[in-house]
């Protein structure tokens, strides 16, 4: 159940930041981006490198075009990403099962080589990614108000026990049945946006997008 919204002017602009090797044009980045033009929002959705400060270095200095109150959001490690910002600069954020201890989770990853869809880079997870995550992760999250935090009970990635414990007393939206790839965004996209202080018409909907990804 959604607690009362954090009262804040207007995002003057959105923020969206995919999850690891995903890309600008996943789906829920396609989603997020119509529904922005829709009400005429700045919106950016950069193609985020794969080693973490590279990425956060690169997010943050998109800031810079949305505005002076930009709304974050993220997926997977794009909603780690999303927190750091936001603790950074004291910014809003909608996180999607996002990554609440990241440098754990890619700890089952070194050595192992990805091929990223979007851009064909080949690269492989190192100690240095491990090093970077837990030198960016917050001690702890400050004003939990400014986050809205979409869960899915069926996340084969993460738990969303670790999240409500993280995110304690921010407003939070479990969807039943919803995976790690949480295709139900395309539902919540008004909350989403009203997170930020917009509204989009009950009847507004995005494009279908052919394949999921964080």
């Amino acid at each position: 159940m959604l607690s009362p919204l954090y009262r804040m002017k207007p995002a003057s602009g959105v923020l969206y930041l995919h999850g690891f090797n995903s890309g600008a044009d996943s789906p829920k980045a396609v989603w997020v981006r119509q529904a922005c033009s829709h009400l005429n929002l700045a919106c950016a959705t950069p193609q985020l490198p794969h080693r973490p400060a590279e990425a956060l270095a690169l997010a943050e200095s998109r800031l810079a075009e949305l505005g002076p109150e930009p709304l974050l959001a993220g997926s997977s490690m794009g909603g780690f990403l999303a927190t750091c910002l936001a603790e950074r600069h004291g910014l809003r954020a909608v996180l999607i099962n996002p990554a609440v201890a990241p440098a754990r989770l890619v700890a089952d990853w070194v050595d192992e080589v990805f091929v990223n869809a979007t851009t064909g880079e080949h690269f492989t997870v190192g100690e240095k990614h491990l090093a970077e995550l837990a030198a960016l992760t917050p001690a702890k999250v400050t004003a939990p108000e400014r986050y809205l935090v979409l869960l899915g009970t069926a996340d084969e990635v993460l738990d969303p026990a670790d999240a409500f414990a993280l995110y304690r007393g921010a407003r939070t939206l479990l969807h039943p049945g919803a995976d790690h790839g949480f295709a139900a965004l395309a539902g919540h996209l008004s909350a989403l946006l009203a997170h930020g202080g917009h509204a989009l018409p009950p009847a507004w909907r995005p494009r279908p997008h052919a394949a999921l990804t964080t």
